[in-house]
Order: C-alpha cells, then structure tokens, then sequence
C-alpha cells in the first residue's frame, strides 16, 4: 500500500512543481458559470437472453433518463467548480426473468418499479492538472465503470489527472464505493479502499503506450499495459497493431472463478491479446489472439474493480477469460458512409475459445457470434440520437456440471438500445 499512496504523491508533487510545455487549460476558463454545461440522456434499454440447457432466462426492458450538471471553473491560478450526476429510471412491463444487471430487486425478489441514483462531486483545476471528489463514471482499464446497461456504475472518491507534459496524461486516485447498474445501495459492491494510478504517452501520431495499476483492499493488485501503432500503407489504407494484457494477484479474502491453487493467497492470473487491424475507406477487418495463463481465470467486476474492467479486443457477451483459454478472433467492421448513409455501423464477428480447464475438464471450449448494427442521426432536430441493436449467438461444450459454474449456458442474447441525449445548457 506504501508504494501506491507514493505514486499518487508524485502525481501531486509533479504538478507543482513541473514546466508545463503547452498552454494552461486553467488560464482559459471562462469562468464557473459561462463553462457551464447541462445534459440529459434519455434511453430505453432491452436486454433478452434466451437461455439454453436448462438455465432461466433473463428478459428486462426499461427507460431511464440520465442528468450531468456541471459548472465551469472559476477563474484564477486555482478553479473550483461542482457538478450532480444521477439517473431516474422506470421498468417497461412486469420483468419478471430480471436478471441481468439491468433493474434492482427489492427485499422480496421483485424488480423495482422505478428507482432513482446518484451524487454530488466537487472539482479543482490548476493549470493542467484537475482533481474531482465524488460521484464518478470511471474509464480506467483496471477500474472501469460498467457502461453497457442501461444505466452507468458509479464510483465514489477523488480521481486526479495531470496533463502537465504534452502528449502525457497521468491519473491518480482513491476509490471508497462502487454502485453497480442495478444497485440503488451507493456501496452495494462493499468497496473497501481502492489506490488507482497510471499513465498514457503518445509517441508520435502513430503510436501510443500505457499502464495502470491497481490496489484493491484485501482483494487484488492488478497491473494493465496496452502498446498501438498505426502503420499508413498506400491508397490510404492502415494496419495497426495492438498489444494489451493484465496481470493480477488475488488477495486470501478475494472472489474468484476456479482456480488450481491450493493456497488462496496464491492466486494469480495473466491474460494478454494481440491483435492487427487492416482498414481502407469503409472496411476494417481484424484478427486477434488471446491467451490466459496462471491458476486462476481473470475474474473482473466480483471484487468491486469495476463491471467493464476487461480491455481486451475478444470481449463481447463472452469474454473468454477461462483458466488457461486461449481464443482467436475474426472481426468485420462497415461504415455506411462511403455509401451514402452517414452514421451508419455494422460489425460482426467470431470468436472461438479452447483449453478451458474447469473441475472436470482440461479441454472445454466455447465460441460466439456475434453482430451489431447502430445508427446516429448526423443532424437535425434529433442529432446524436442513436439506435442500437446488438445479437450474441454464444455456445460451449463443456460437461453438463460446468453450465452456469465455469462455462456460461449456450445463450442466445438481444440487446437494443435507443439513446436520445438533450442538451440543456
């Protein structure tokens, strides 16, 4: 814990202390009310997952609006500004198959009827460094905010980032509680303290690098690097590379999937992807690897390290994060506009997963298909509003005992989202 709390000191001293290389987003406020902003999301969200072997399905369908207010900073060497962001959300229908992290359930098993969640945070700016306490959706690879229901996991604590050195972008940050989507509790995740840091370096315009870390209380320490680059070819087409990859280690007191260590503060997993894109004018198509390593699967979301915490390319319904999986992916991705549809996006994809170890099998396997269409409205009256419809066919082979334990049942899932975001101010 000594090592985290002195990273995020460094953080703070390089701050004071440092040169910046490029203007002051500080000197250029505009003040706490002219830099002002108000939004309101609005979405209706459907999420059915057909189950097979047996396993109950899971059908929910709800609408929520979404609100972000927030001021700009005062003006001065050191800006201060506060904001709220919460939701309001109602069922659609009775959701009696529930399930799927979409709606709360009250003390007697039954979905809420409509719920409402929340916060307040504060925020301080100076030059090119800002710190925020309070409510948060958080898109850090180690401790990512679940933004994939229908309403976004919240996190409560104070997040620093400092833009100091141009093209470097360093984070910080203490995390004291974790709301799930389908939580109203603002703890519901029992999030003890949680350290954040890390840093994101672009090169050159063609490639990128990063690292985070994470120490989570009495539950993991987790590590994640992420090297891009982007190699021009003629007729303006592209290739890129992609290297991503974490390494944890699990605490006694730790949750996890199976694992083999007969030791339970020996619990540790590796997993790392590589991938290359090639693109030209509409078409992208990608091909990537992923493999798992350790005695333990990567287990993500069960400690309070965030629901969305898995930036790995072969991660949709499935994630193919089994102990000792290995997976392969195909991917193919259209943009509609070279054809007339502006806002138009289709992708489709299969992925295949083999050399599960579970209890009883050191073979299983698993795979997915997978395809999304959206649509966002280029402009008009309703510009930015989307239309979101997603289909997973995913099966495996594992033996009966291991549906629902270590494999999930073969599942047929529909998600389909309609987003209509306002613009208050």
């Amino acid at each position: 814990m000594q090592k985290t709390q002195k990273l995020l000191l460094a953080v703070l001293v390089q701050t004071a202390f440092i040169s910046t290389a490029f203007a002051s987003e500080q000197s250029e406020s505009k003040g706490f009310i002219d830099d002002a902003e108000g939004s309101v999301l609005f979405r209706t969200g459907f999420i059915d997952r057909d189950k097979k072997d047996g396993k109950a399905d899971n059908r929910s369908s709800a609408q929520t609006a979404i609100v972000k207010l927030e001021s700009g900073y005062t003006q001065g060497t050191v800006g201060f500004g506060v904001g709220v962001i919460g939701d309001w959300s109602f069922k659609l229908g009775s959701n009696d198959h529930a399930g799927n992290q979409m709606i709360p359930f009250d003390k007697n098993g039954n979905a809420h009827d409509q719920w409402t969640r929340g916060g307040g945070f504060v925020k301080a700016r100076i030059s090119n460094t800002t710190a925020v306490y309070g409510t948060q959706v958080l898109d850090v690879p180690v401790f990512a905010s679940n933004t994939a229901r229908l309403v976004p996991e919240y996190f409560t604590g104070l997040l620093v980032t400092s833009r100091e050195i141009k093209d470097l972008e360093l984070t910080a940050g203490k995390f004291t509680k974790d709301q799930m989507s389908d939580q109203i509790s603002t703890d519901g995740n029992a999030l003890d303290r949680a350290y954040i840091w890390g840093a994101k370096y672009k090169v050159n315009d063609a490639a990128n690098v990063a690292y985070f870390g994470l120490d989570s209380k009495n539950k993991l320490e987790r590590h994640y690097v992420n090297a891009n680059y982007k190699q021009a070819l003629a007729n303006d087409a592209s290739l890129t590379y992609d290297f991503s990859g974490y390494h944890t280690k699990f605490d006694k007191e730790a949750s996890t999937g199976y694992s083999t260590a007969t030791n339970a503060s020996d619990r540790s997993n590796s997993i790392w992807a590589v991938s290359g894109t090639y693109n030209q004018d509409a078409h992208s198509v990608m091909l990537a690897y992923q493999q798992n390593t350790g005695n333990t699967g990567y287990d993500y979301g069960g400690n309070a390290d965030g629901f969305q915490s898995i930036y790995l390319p072969n991660s949709y319904l499935a994630d193919f994060n089994g102990l000792k999986e290995k997976s392969a992916q195909i991917q193919y991705n259209l943009d509609f506009s070279n054809y007339g549809v502006p806002g138009l996006n289709w992708t489709s994809a299969y992925v295949y997963g083999w050399n599960i170890k579970t209890a009883t099998d050191d073979k299983a396997k698993e795979s997915e298909i997978f395809n999304q269409v959206k649509y966002t409205v280029q402009d008009g009256f309703a510009k930015d509003a989307s239309l979101r419809v997603r289909y997973s066919h995913y099966r495996s082979n594992g033996p009966a005992a291991e549906i629902g334990n270590y494999l999930m049942p073969d599942t047929n899932e529909w998600r389909i989202f309609l987003d209509i975001p306002v613009k208050l101010f």
